[in-house]
């Protein structure tokens, strides 16, 4: 039996040049350097501790159609897309697969739109036309053409290909991606929206990248939502590179919401200079088999790093979260807070290490993992762990899975409240510490009833989204 990478050596060794073709310089110079990296590690199997509860190898067997010499995806997000957060304006754009969706050039292609459509799309566009002067987004691989050596600086330097083999296969294989820099100073007033839309007739694989950067003093907050249009098999792998310069603050929400035909491997990385403040959120409402890996180096004195997990699951889904926070200077503050909610024969698993190294003194960590099992038959793992080389630092951890609380179920029954429900109002009112944590009131004020409504099986997508209907 063939090893499941093999099929993409020999795909990479004979489509090699088309693949650089249809991307740009920067993202081909580290291309081949990836690629031997993959090879020279497979991809990871349980044996491997760190993807412990992930067969990657198992689920990268099956045979995915990829898009390498970037044919037309015939979809206008705009129609198929309708999601809208009340009271929040966003500014707002799509990746499809792993494409940026240029609508100012797809607008110029296709001259038969409707004129409501143009209309909308105008409108979207002066929208983004606000944003403030010097920051860049759109395309990773059409800024990189026109920036290169500003895109040269960031891209792949937090990424370690060596390190990691799903890292080493995305960068070998992406072409495009999204890009947001913002400049030294400058706050983005606006939340901006980047939506991840799977759209294939055939089961399909996507890789795509997403490289920020906030210099000194900057300021932005950005939401991705990941959604599947077809019924088909997908399987993407997603390479996030977040740099966050002096006193600069950041917010990075996840939200997926896709379908159990899914598998999706993101791993995000990020750097932290002197006293910069980071909110990482990530929430998986519904999926397939998710894995999900956080690397941050709090790299200058005073960085606060935030980090946040939510996971809701039933049937037979899966959600694997390793994260890694590396204390490398003193005086760095980092909270870190998961919490997972397991029905019928789902499994969860979480892996979460705190490195302090020797020197980081004053350090202060909390790491926190709690977990429901509202059946026998769903698994849970956990394994917090803290690594610590100074000896003046303030550093707990704690993980917990249990049951619904019985004496609070029947506590609740004997006041007229229905078992469903009392089950419900509990689940609830669990994760909801970890949707408290969100920086934007209407986001936060969407995600609860959002969790709400997944609960009540009554959320297969998100309101008002056209996707899967």
């Amino acid at each position: 039996m063939m090893r499941a990478e093999q099929q993409y050596i020999d795909l990479f060794s004979q489509c090699e040049a088309m693949i650089c073709r249809h991307s740009t310089e920067v993202m081909n110079a580290p291309r081949a350097q990836a690629f031997a990296d993959f090879e020279r590690q497979g991809f990871p199997t349980t044996k491997e501790e760190r993807y412990k509860y992930t067969d990657a190898a198992k689920l990268f067997a099956p045979d995915y159609g990829l898009n390498l010499n970037r044919l037309d995806i015939p979809v206008n997000p705009y129609e198929v897309f309708k999601c809208d957060v009340p009271n929040m304006s966003t500014a707002l754009y799509f990746v499809v697969n792993d494409a940026f969706y240029n609508e100012e050039r797809t607008m110029k292609n296709e001259e038969s739109l409707s004129h409501g459509n143009s209309s909308f799309r105008r409108k979207a566009t002066i929208l983004h036309s606000s944003l403030p002067e010097g920051v860049l987004l759109g395309s990773l691989k059409e800024l990189a053409a026109q920036h290169p050596e500003l895109v040269k600086k960031y891209y792949g330097k937090l990424a370690d290909t060596s390190k990691d083999a799903i890292t080493a296969f995305n960068t070998a294989f992406a072409q495009d991606g999204f890009l947001l820099y913002v400049p030294k100073g400058v706050v983005v007033d606006k939340p901006i929206q980047l939506v991840n839309i799977l759209r294939a007739d055939v089961n399909f694989m996507v890789n795509r990248r997403l490289l920020i950067v906030l210099e000194d003093g900057a300021q932005a907050r950005m939401l991705i939502c990941d959604h599947a249009m077809d019924d088909v098999n997908f399987l993407s792998t997603q390479v996030v590179e977040v740099f966050v310069g002096e006193n600069a603050v950041f917010d990075f929400y996840e939200l997926e919401e896709t379908h159990n035909s899914t598998v999706r491997f993101s791993n995000l990385y990020v750097n932290q200079e002197a006293n910069s403040n980071v909110l990482l959120n990530g929430m998986t409402l519904h999926n397939g088999t998710t894995r999900n890996m956080t690397e941050v180096t709090l790299n200058g004195r005073g960085a606060e790093i935030n980090l946040c997990g939510m996971a809701i699951e039933d049937q037979n889904e899966h959600v694997d979260n390793h994260t890694i926070i590396d204390h490398k200077v003193s005086d760095c503050t980092s909270n870190e807070l998961f919490k997972y909610v397991l029905d019928d024969q789902s499994v969860g698993a979480f892996a979460g290490k705190v490195l302090v190294r020797e020197g980081a003194q004053h350090t202060s960590s909390q790491q926190t993992n709690r977990n429901l099992c509202a059946t026998r038959e769903a698994r849970m793992y956990t394994q917090p762990q803290l690594e610590i080389y100074a000896d003046d630092v303030k550093c707990s951890h704690g993980a917990t899975v249990g049951q619904l609380d019985e004496k609070a179920l029947f506590y609740m029954q004997q006041r007229g409240i229905s078992l469903k429900e009392a089950r419900l109002l509990l689940m609830f009112a669990f994760v909801n510490e970890v949707i408290d944590t969100i920086r934007m009131d209407a986001l936060k004020d969407r995600l609860h009833l959002l969790v709400e409504k997944r609960f009540r099986g009554e959320l297969n997508k998100c309101q008002g989204c056209a996707i899967c209907k």
